[in-house]
C-alpha cells in the first residue's frame, strides 16, 4: 500500500514537472528571450553595410611630345686596346653630331657599356692563339623636337653611331593627361556602378574607397604611354612617325548602396 502510495506521489510530481515545463515555455519571459536573439540577428544583419565595387576605366589619346632613343656605336679589334679606342673615338664624333643638332649635354646619359672577348668569327670558332674583343658604348638620347627626330639619328649614323633601337614617344609632362583619365575613370565607375544598383532594385550612395589599379594582367593599365605608330611618314632624316599615344588608368571604387 505504501508502495502503491510512493509510485503515485512520484508519478504526481513528474507530471507537475512537465506542465511547469511547458508554462515556461509558453511564458512571455521565454518569448522575451527569444525575441532579444532574433533582434540581436537582425540588429548583426543591419549593421553590414550594403557596398558595390566596381573598376572604372579612362582613355585618353595624346600627342607626343618628346622621343627617347638608345644610340651606340659597336667596335670589334684584335686587341683590347685597339677596341676601346676605336669605340672611344667613334662615340664621341657621334655626340658631337647630335650636340651640333642641338641635343643638350643633359640630354645624353650612358646606358650600357661593354667589353668583351670572342671566340667566333664569320666562319666559325676561332683558332686558340686568336682572340677577338668587342667593345659596346650605347647612350640613351631624348629628342625634344620631334620634327627634328630623323635628321638627329640621321646625324648619329653618318658620324658613326652602328646600333639604334628602342625608339618611343612620350609625354614631357604626363600630369595633364594623367588627370584627364582619372575623371573619365571616375565617370565610368559611377555610371557602371549605377547600372548595377539599378538592376538589383537600389541606389549609389556615398564613396567608400578609391585605390588605382597598378599592374594589371596583359599590359592595360600601366600609367605610362606606348608607342602607337612608327617608321611611317617622312622628314628630313629618316622615315619616322610619332603617331598618337594612349594612356589607359583604371580607379577601383567602393560605393555604398541604398534604398
Amino acid at each position: 500500500m505504501q508502495y502503491r502510495l510512493g509510485h503515485r506521489l512520484a508519478t504526481a510530481g513528474l507530471a507537475a514537472v512537465m506542465v511547469a515545463g511547458v508554462l515556461f515555455a509558453a511564458s512571455p519571459a521565454s518569448n522575451l528571450v527569444a525575441g532579444v536573439y532574433a533582434q540581436d540577428a537582425a540588429g548583426t544583419a543591419a549593421a553590414l553595410p550594403r557596398t558595390i565595387t566596381v573598376v572604372g576605366e579612362g582613355i585618353v589619346n595624346i600627342k607626343p611630345d618628346v622621343a627617347r632613343a638608345n644610340i651606340g656605336v659597336e667596335t670589334v679589334s684584335d686587341t683590347v686596346q685597339e677596341a676601346t679606342a676605336e669605340n672611344s673615338a667613334t662615340l664621341e664624333a657621334v655626340l658631337a653630331a647630335l650636340r651640333e643638332q642641338g641635343i643638350a649635354d643633359t640630354d645624353m646619359t650612358t646606358s650600357s657599356y661593354s667589353v668583351y672577348a670572342e671566340r667566333y668569327g664569320s666562319d666559325g670558332p676561332l683558332p686558340n692563339d686568336q682572340v677577338r674583343y668587342r667593345v659596346s658604348n650605347n647612350v640613351t638620347v631624348l629628342v625634344r623636337d620631334l620634327d627634328a627626330l630623323g635628321t638627329v639619328l640621321d646625324a648619329a649614323v653618318v658620324a658613326g653611331a652602328n646600333n639604334i633601337y628602342g625608339v618611343e614617344f612620350l609625354l614631357d609632362d604626363p600630369t595633364a593627361a594623367r588627370s584627364e583619365a582619372r575623371g573619365l575613370a571616375v565617370a565610368n565607375a559611377q555610371a557602371t556602378a549605377a547600372e548595377l544598383a539599378e538592376l538589383n532594385g537600389l541606389a549609389v550612395g556615398n564613396v567608400i574607397s578609391i585605390s588605382e589599379v597598378i599592374g594589371q594582367a596583359g599590359g592595360s593599365y600601366n600609367n605610362q604611354f606606348m608607342q602607337s605608330s612608327l617608321g611611317r611618314g617622312g622628314g628630313e632624316g629618316l622615315p619616322i612617325e610619332p603617331g598618337q599615344l594612349r594612356l589607359t588608368l583604371q580607379l577601383q571604387i567602393m560605393y555604398e548602396l541604398v534604398e
